[in-house]
């Protein structure tokens, strides 16, 4: 009778878990092989890269898992079925919420795990800079529709309105660490979005001289 593998003493996804938050917390350099293997309930080496193959293949599972969970607050910058106006904010505010919780590291682990990385891990980097590119590009799309829909008016500085959107979006890992509250967060929120209103709020007065010209 043909010998069978030994079956492994860990539950794989658990260990995925595990490994997200860790390098949630940590980033991807700082968590090391052995705080790995801790987690995973103190599993051999040979285990860990039978399981995994490497630490940058399970840091890039680890991504995986928290971009369909954790990471999902992003979509609401794609929902069709409000307003882009408020397609935009509860995308900030869920992301508030999310990165300001305690049951879980602080922050985003896509912002967070790969801040400071040696050279030899640009592609680490990078793939987390692509990762924060789709959001941006939520956004500019939900900014193009409010524009498309006269939301907003034609003159919009689309790239101005992304870079500002987004710069705060990242923005909230670093308060949300230092311990500033959800309620500041969303308070600071509340302003970002009278800037929205602004724009909208000059196309109004527009067009309402506009309409009165003689």
């Amino acid at each position: 009778m043909p010998r069978t593998g030994r079956p492994r003493a860990f539950n794989r996804d658990e260990a995925v878990v595990a490994a997200m938050l860790l390098f949630w917390e940590h980033g991807f350099e700082s968590t090391s092989l052995a705080q790995l293997r801790a987690a995973m309930g103190n599993i051999s080496a040979a285990s860990f890269y039978a399981a995994f193959e490497s630490k940058e293949a399970l840091f890039r599972e680890a991504v995986d898992l928290y971009i369909s969970t954790y990471g999902q607050v992003s979509e609401s910058f794609r929902d069709r079925s409000v307003t882009p106006r408020a397609a935009m904010e509860q995308g900030l505010r869920r992301s508030a919420r999310m990165q300001t919780e305690r049951s879980h590291p602080l922050g985003c682990l896509v912002v967070l795990s790969a801040v400071t990385c040696s050279p030899e891990l640009k592609h680490i980097r990078e793939l987390l800079s692509k990762e924060r590119g789709k959001v941006r590009s939520w956004q500019k799309d939900c900014i193009e529709q409010a524009i498309a829909d006269g939301e907003l008016p034609d003159s919009t500085d689309i790239t101005m309105l992304v870079t500002l959107f987004d710069t705060f979006l990242r923005g909230i890992s670093s308060q949300a660490r230092d311990g500033v509250s959800l309620e500041a967060i969303d308070a600071a929120i509340t302003q970002l979005m009278s800037l929205w209103d602004a724009q909208s709020v000059g196309q109004e007065i527009e067009a309402k001289f506009e309409g009165e010209s003689p």
